[in-house]
């Protein structure tokens, strides 16, 4: 089975290349992966909350589909042990969209014929991902006061499973539902 390449292929955001053929069937990318997001809202909603604590990115990058489900899980799985299922609201913030692309090359010994190079190098989808600006928010809790030591622990967790440590901002807002 294959792995997955090191994140620092994929790191920088880059505006997609898009395939321009003159056979329009050729201009589209075929197939595009389901997303490993499964749920992007978590907590209760219902209960008026008075603090926002929210992790951001401290720079333009982009983060696999894979990366964002496993920070959601650990941070989600954290805040339901300390703060209680019912005592905060978490949101996921971005969306995985963009089609990462890999032309695989063969190296080694013997290999110099097998592919055609740069020849049709416009690459086979290997994931998705979230592109994100600077500050732009990943994550958001919304919590009461007694719960916002849990929410900044629950989102240093998830921040050890992203490719850079995010900036955890703590808001105050008025108490009202959470849409």
């Amino acid at each position: 089975m294959a792995t997955l390449r090191k994140f620092k292929c994929y790191r920088v955001v880059k505006r997609a290349y898009t395939r321009k053929s003159k056979y329009k069937r050729k201009s589209y990318i075929k197939g595009i992966p389901v997303s490993k997001v499964v749920r992007f809202v978590m907590g209760n909603p219902k209960k008026k909350y008075s603090y926002e604590v929210s992790m951001k990115a401290p720079f333009p990058v982009q983060i696999r589909h894979n990366a964002l489900e496993s920070a959601r899980l650990t941070s989600n799985r954290r805040l339901e042990k300390e703060a209680g299922k019912s005592e905060y609201f978490f949101k996921l913030r971005t969306y995985p969209h963009h089609v990462l692309r890999e032309n695989k090359m063969i190296v080694g010994a013997g290999a110099d014929r097998m592919q055609t190079g740069m020849k049709q190098s416009f690459g086979k989808v290997v994931g998705i991902a979230a592109q994100l600006k600077r500050g732009q928010k990943i994550f958001t809790v919304y919590v009461n006061k007694d719960k916002i030591e849990a929410a900044k622990r629950a989102l240093e967790s998830a921040s050890k499973r992203l490719p850079f440590k995010g900036l955890i901002a703590i808001e105050e807002r008025e108490p009202s539902e959470v849409s």
